[in-house]
């Protein structure tokens, strides 16, 4: 049956037909792709090609300029690596000062504020107390009691002396003029704990710094309350001596073995980095920092003036353990790109740029080279140079 044929014996209108020839043609299409493609078995991916792509550190020149460019080999030396951490400024807590009212009352003037620097027995503030009033009258009913006790030993004494009395009463006499003494005695004192004169007393109490530095804290205001068994703060102020400082530095478990207590460091802080102060090791933290691995590293530092609390800085440790390293001229370390590179013969009229870790300047105008060159190893003795040649 041909095509034509079998259209006319399909049901329905000249639309339904054509939508159905059109069916069967996309089928009878696919399967004569299908078929094609599996004679001739093209199903397969298609095979890789490499390109060969050029080392760009290898550089090749002239033969006749070789010697142009002579090589010297790596020496040695022998040096205590540099360990660098991150460090913060903190106050020295043993110098660190709190200032407390023992005198119980309202702040009724405040002559200092944070940040202000202090000298020591400055007046600081004033607490409106009436511990005071208390206090005195203590001390004026103790005068009364030691002038009483000690008219009452006097006549007992007189009376032993003409047998109108035996040698217990007057005992007796003696040991309460002895107590009344230590009354008054103590009296007095509570006024000197207070800061109260006790011959012009008065209910406002001057509080002073008990030494010379900073106020890095401030707990009370005007009309706040003040003393140690109030519900204000006990610590006023506080002050600290900023003469010497901490400066505390994150380091790594590995290099915790490289350092020890007393040892020297420097640092260098980002605010003044032309002014690295010389500090030595006060502590090594017995804690680690669970989750950056790191143990707190104290350095302490004699404050020229400039160190504010809270700066930030880089310190710098000399291992206590030396290492071998390579050490090469200065010309022969190439700086590109914020990275170190040496040139190594490859060969012929060809040299590969080999990248290394420079280290610091020796004497000699060398340099020390910490990774990537081995003593004893041959480099061009002048980078540069060769690396202009090679890119003309």
């Amino acid at each position: 049956m041909t095509h034509d044929s079998f259209l006319k014996t399909l049901p329905g209108n000249s639309s339904a037909r054509i939508l159905i020839a059109l069916g069967l043609a996309a089928s009878m299409s696919s399967l004569s792709g299908c078929k094609g493609s599996n004679d001739k078995g093209d199903s397969a991916p298609p095979s890789a090609q490499v390109i060969q792509v050029a080392d760009m550190n290898l550089i090749t020149i002239d033969k006749n300029d070789v010697p142009k460019f002579p090589l010297v080999s790596a020496g040695q030396v022998d040096s205590a690596s540099e360990l660098t951490a991150t460090g913060t400024v903190f106050p020295d807590i043993s110098r660190e000062v709190p200032v407390i009212s023992l005198a119980n009352g309202r702040v009724v003037d405040i002559k200092t504020r944070l940040d202000d620097n202090v000298k020591k027995g400055q007046l600081l503030f004033r607490v409106q107390s009436g511990d005071v009033s208390a206090a005195f009258n203590a001390y004026l009913k103790a005068v009364n009691d030691e002038q009483l006790a000690n008219k009452a030993f006097m006549r007992a004494d007189d009376l032993l002396k003409h047998g109108a009395i035996s040698q217990a009463m007057v005992e007796q006499a003696e040991d309460s003029e002895k107590d009344a003494k230590a009354d008054l005695t103590a009296a007095e004192e509570q006024l000197n704990v207070l800061g109260v004169d006790k011959d012009h007393p008065n209910t406002v109490v001057d509080v002073f710094a008990p030494i010379s530095g900073v106020i890095i804290g401030q707990n009370v205001t005007n009309a706040a309350a003040a003393g140690v068994t109030l519900s204000g703060s006990a610590t006023a102020f506080t002050i600290a001596d900023l003469s010497t400082v901490w400066i505390l530095c994150d380091v790594y478990e590995n290099d915790i073995p490289k350092l020890k207590l007393g040892q020297g460091a420097s640092f260098k802080l980002n605010a003044y980095p032309d002014h690295p102060l010389k500090g030595h090791i006060g502590d090594i933290g017995p804690v680690l920092d669970p989750s950056l691995r790191t143990a707190k590293v104290r350095i302490e530092v004699a404050n020229p003036g400039i160190l504010k609390l809270g700066m930030f800085g880089t310190a710098t440790f000399t291992s206590l353990k030396k290492e071998t390293h390579a050490v090469v001229p200065a010309d022969a370390v190439l700086h590109l790109h914020d990275r170190d590179w040496v040139y190594l013969p490859a060969g012929g009229n060809q040299f590969k740029r080999t990248e290394v870790h420079a280290g610091k300047m020796i004497d000699g105008n060398r340099q020390e080279i910490l990774s990537g060159l081995g003593p004893g190893q041959q480099v061009v003795n002048n980078a540069l140079l060769l690396e202009t040649a090679g890119n003309q």
